[in-house]
């Protein structure tokens, strides 16, 4: 970065044209501070999965930023762990699917390729370019750049959906939930199941989040809703919204879009985090 350039005091007192370009300076400088916009996600992974292939690598971490500014370390590594690494409960989503999935949200592909090593015919979809590159070096060919909606319109079906990895938070708000719901409803064969796992922050008495909760409330917006971006090195994603919310609320957001909560199992570790199931309403 370049160095300002330094001026007496009585020369900026003088120049009214100095005071113009050196406030266009802090203007600019204030513009270009901060991570750059990309995908951070994309790059942290594929950092992490050659860090998996090298026993003496140093573990990834990227950061989850909040929009209050409140920020949290997380390791990558689980985004890439093969199955045997996994969470008992993240395992027992696995037996719930049936026939030809759809992995949404897929990251790096952990899910994608346990899937595949059980014999279930699997796609991946996700948004970020760098996370569909990890998930084909995990052997996962039927990857997918583009949304939901956009998927949706191509006619493929699908007997299962899942959003692992907290990624129910993938509805995003009360109002974007119905539409993505919507959309996996569009694509679902007969008989078809979406398993999802999801973080209950609504109900959260943790004071880092209570004053966020209550912000949202008094917005009409439901209290788990998170903005955020995920960091990485030098790199940030745009900010977007992900939702953190209550079974009830899921089984709320659910009517009207072919969609009904049929089970909801909370994991032993934790009393926020659970596994949904939702089937076709008939």
């Amino acid at each position: 970065m370049n160095a300002p350039t330094a001026r007496a005091l009585g020369d900026v007192a003088d120049d009214k044209a100095g005071n113009k370009a050196s406030e266009e300076g802090r203007q600019a400088e204030r513009t270009a501070f901060g991570p750059r916009n990309g995908d951070a996600i994309g790059d942290m992974l594929r950092d992490a999965y050659d860090a998996s292939l090298e026993s003496a690598a140093t573990p990834v971490f990227h950061i989850a930023e909040r929009s209050d500014g409140l920020v949290k370390p997380v390791p990558v590594e689980p985004w890439i762990a093969p199955v045997d690494q996994w969470p008992d409960g993240e395992r027992q989503a696995l037996d719930l699917l049936k026939g030809r999935v759809l992995d949404v949200g897929a990251g790096g592909g952990r899910a994608a390729r346990a899937l595949l090593d059980r014999g279930h015919a699997v796609t991946a979809i996700d948004i970020s370019p760098g996370a569909l590159e990890v998930c084909r070096r995990q052997g996962v060919r039927s990857a997918v750049l583009g949304t939901v909606h956009e998927h949706a319109a191509t006619g493929e079906r699908y007997d299962s959906f899942l959003l692992l990895g907290a990624n129910l938070g993938l509805l995003e708000s009360r109002e974007r939930a119905p539409e993505f719901l919507r959309a996996l409803a569009a694509m679902a064969a007969p008989g078809a199941i979406i398993v999802g796992q999801g973080r209950n922050l609504t109900d959260s008495a943790d004071p880092l989040h209570l004053p966020y909760n209550e912000q949202n409330l008094r917005a009409g917006r439901i209290a788990g809703q998170r903005t955020m971006r995920v960091r990485y090195r030098d790199v940030a994603t745009p900010w977007f919204d992900y939702l953190s919310l209550a079974p009830r609320e899921l089984a709320e957001l659910a009517n009207g879009t072919g969609w009904e909560l049929a089970d909801i199992v909370y994991y032993e570790s934790s009393t926020a985090v659970y596994l949904a199931t939702l089937r076709q309403r008939k």
